[in-house]
């Protein structure tokens, strides 16, 4: 259940010494932290340790929460810095994204089975995969759009960057992720022939 508390009450009740306000504020924004550490790391495993270490980084740095911004856009801040410290250190390969054995890993959600969720479930495979084969960098920009709602000044925010390029780089990254749908696709239409 989720808490009838916005974010920044939270962070006070937090900041007050109530360890279980941090626990709804986790809550509140593991899917999509776990989601965009994810289309970084390309990992399950890793994801999980990078948005591990963002709650413990922002858990930390709460006091310093200015409130200028979302918190989820300063929370996505530390994803974005999390994630590029974890890829520089581990030095993860990302010139073979075209390779067959570049898998992206879903979650598991629990749903029922009917005609539209199995078509929706079918949509979002293609597109979750083809997101997965993305460079980090267009994977995140094209998540945090479209899947977090961030405004482009937001994602200006988070990746340390002017909000028309990442305009720039939307564009170009939605062109590229229309490419590997189109070649995905085509591939699939094969299969079925």
């Amino acid at each position: 259940m989720q808490s009838k508390f916005s974010d920044i009450e939270l962070i006070q009740q937090t900041l007050g010494g109530n360890q279980s306000a941090y626990a709804d504020l986790i809550k509140r924004h593991q899917r999509f932290v776990f989601t965009l550490a994810l289309r970084f790391t390309k990992n399950r495993e890793d994801a999980e340790e990078v948005a591990q270490d963002c709650f413990v980084k922002a858990y930390r740095s709460l006091s310093s929460f200015q409130q200028q911004s979302k918190f989820s856009t300063w929370l996505y801040s530390i994803v974005y810095t999390t994630a590029m410290t974890f890829l520089r250190k581990k030095r993860i390969d990302t010139s073979s994204i075209d390779d067959d054995e570049t898998y992206l890993q879903l979650e598991n959600k629990p749903g029922s089975f009917d005609e539209n969720n199995v078509e929706n479930k079918s949509r979002s495979y293609y597109l979750n995969q083809a997101i997965g084969q993305l460079l980090p960098d267009d994977a995140a920009i094209i998540t945090m759009f479209y899947k977090g709602e961030q405004s482009l000044e937001e994602i200006a925010q988070v990746m340390g960057i002017e909000a028309n390029t990442v305009k720039v780089k939307l564009f170009r990254a939605r062109q590229r992720l229309k490419e590997k749908l189109e070649r995905n696709l085509r591939h699939e239409v094969k299969e079925l022939i």
